[in-house]
This record gives C-alpha cells, structure tokens and sequence, in this order.
C-alpha cells in the first residue's frame, strides 16, 4: 500500500478545548465531490487485522481532514482531524486509539472489530472560509458481502468458521472393472476449505474432485477426503467404501457361461 508518514504527535485536548477547535474545523451542508475516492486496502479483512482507508484525488488548497464514525458529523461521532499546517493530530470522542490520520488524508484501522462496522465520514477542509468542503462516505460491511461498486468504498468483515464434515458425493458404493470412478468433496467453510483425498490411509491428491479412470479390483478401499480452514486451522475428514468387482457382462451376454 506504500508508504506513509504519520504526523510528528498526537494532541489530546480538554472537552472545552476539543469543542472549540471542532467548531472551528466543522462546515455544515456541504457539497460532495464525486472526484475524491476512498478505497479500503485491503477489500476482505479478518477480525484481528487492519485496514487502510486510502483517499484519492485530493483537492487542491486544503487546510486539514476530519474523520467521523457514521453519516453524522457531530462531535460524538468525531475520530480524529489532522490540520496540514501545524501537523497536528486532534482527536475526538470517538478515537478508540487504534486510528491512525496521515497527512494524505488516509485513515488507519488497526485490529479491526465486529464494533468497527459501519459507515465513516472524511470531511476535507479547503482554505478560505469562503470554500466549500467536500463530504465523502465510505461503508464498512459486516457479513453481508455486497458489490463494491454500490458504496464509495468498503471491505468485507469477517469471521472465519468451519469446515464442517464434508460430504463425498455420489452416495454410490459399488462399481465393476473398467468404469470411471469420479468422486467429489463438499464441506462448509469460511473461507473456502482445501480439500485432499487419501485411500487406506495414504494421499492421493488434491482438490474438491477426484477421477480415477478404468479402475479395476485393487481400487477397493476406503476412500478419504479431509477439508482444511487455512484461517482457522481445523481440519475434518469423512470416508467411503468403494467396491470394485470384476468386469460386468450384460445378461444377455452371460447365457451359456
């Protein structure tokens, strides 16, 4: 993501203080800029893990940046701002002190939490009383996966989970000399399981599929597949007993033998 360079300190201020500088810095019914973005960097984080609220195309002549929790720009919902020219970090009642405001406007997150979810608010400060600030939104989605395409910016929050038992389908057992053995694995899993098939014990390969062409009696056994949660490390298995018997010969053939 490149790199960034926080601003010299941090200025913790007194309620009375914070309320004024606030006042200061807040410009109420502003219009939005649809040129400056936000991406979250990256898109899919994990509890536990940050993320970087990377802002583009900045206008020109700005004085500072404000950062709210949520669509309201009060000062209940003030993180953190950062004014250009002192270099100044102020923070407000909403900083859990895992937010980090550099000077290109971008907003870290560190450890990120299920109370992380929601939408949050830059506010960019142009010089000049007279100048309008620009108001972009981004949301943050918890569980419910949904086009980046649809919000200004997001990532996907979630909690890895699984696998459960997987499932070998087909549910047929029995097959005879010369057929195709085609078997699949399914498990449920977040994110997606690995999956790897064993006979007897032994590896065979790996994937959700496993195709053994023309088999013969030595393929009986008992067939394994284990699906493997790389997040959370868990790891089930299930097996089959396929049974291989000699080549079939339809009825009509088999008269007089």
């Amino acid at each position: 993501m490149g790199p960034l360079s926080a601003p010299p300190y941090t200025l913790h201020i007194t309620w009375k203080e914070l309320l004024l500088t606030a006042s200061l810095l807040i410009f109420w019914n502003l219009p939005t800029t649809a040129q400056v973005t936000i991406e979250a960097q990256p898109t899919k984080v994990s509890e536990g893990k940050d993320v970087l609220l990377l802002v583009h195309n900045l206008p020109q002549n700005v004085a500072g940046y404000s950062w709210y929790k949520g669509q309201i720009m009060d000062l209940h919902h003030y993180i953190t701002a950062y004014t250009i020219d002192t270099e100044m970090i102020i923070v407000g009642p909403a900083y859990s002190g895992r937010e980090t405001v550099y000077s290109n406007a971008s907003l870290l997150i560190q450890n990120v939490t299920q109370k992380d979810t929601g939408s949050y608010t830059i506010q960019i400060i142009k010089r000049g009383f007279s100048l309008p600030s620009n108001n972009i939104t981004c949301d943050f989605i918890l569980f419910h996966p949904l086009p980046l395409d649809d919000i200004t910016c997001g990532f996907i929050l979630f909690t890895p989970d699984g696998p459960d038992v997987p499932s070998i389908f087909p549910s047929r057992t029995d097959y005879h000399s010369g057929e195709n053995l085609y078997l699949s694995c399914f498990a449920d899993s977040n994110p997606s399981a690995e999956y790897t098939w064993s006979m007897h014990g032994k590896f065979l390969q790996s994937g959700k599929e496993l195709s053994i062409p023309k088999i013969t009696t030595k393929h009986t056994g008992i067939y394994g597949c284990s699906a493997r949660n790389s997040a959370t490390g868990s790891e089930r298995s299930t097996f089959k007993m396929i049974v291989v018997s000699g080549k079939w010969i339809p009825a009509s053939l088999a008269i007089g033998f």
